[in-house]
């Protein structure tokens, strides 16, 4: 049986639609990708989606994924951000074909950089992202089981 879940308005927003119509693309496309997706943040008995998270995709060549979490702003800073960490980071761990885990930031996202902080993440760059500008890109090995 399905839960029902409730969303905020944050999550049928046009930048949240274009998001999850970009990721079901993806999915229809090659639907051995759908484990590697975003995933709706899900809390309570009622069912409260209070953000997402996910991989932009499976593994590169060289067994690396890009990891994306946002939580919407009524339900920040209150650790559902980490807690989206340490569920992308733990089936990371656990797939042999990943060897490393991105996290690219923007500069002035200063609550998603303190998020990463503890995680042994290490700052291994900078790129241009169509949608978001400037984003530091830090690394950290697959293996590094993250703390509870």
């Amino acid at each position: 049986m399905r839960a029902r879940v409730s969303l905020t308005e944050y999550f049928v927003t046009d930048g949240a639609r274009w998001l999850w119509q970009f990721r079901l693309d993806q999915m229809a496309a090659d639907p051995g990708q759908a484990r590697w997706m975003v995933r709706q943040a899900v809390v309570g008995d009622k069912g409260l989606v209070v953000g997402h998270a996910g991989f932009h995709g499976p593994p590169d060549e060289v067994g690396r994924v890009e990891i994306g979490y946002s939580v919407a702003p009524d339900f920040r800073r209150q650790g559902y951000a980490r807690s989206a960490l340490i569920e992308l980071l733990r089936p990371a761990a656990a797939e042999p074909a990943v060897t490393t885990v991105r996290a690219a930031i923007s500069p002035d996202n200063v609550a998603s950089l303190g998020t990463i902080s503890g995680f042994g993440f290490v700052e291994v760059g900078e790129q241009w992202d169509e949608e978001d500008g400037l984003e530091l890109v830090f690394e950290v090995p697959a293996r590094r089981v993250p703390a509870a």
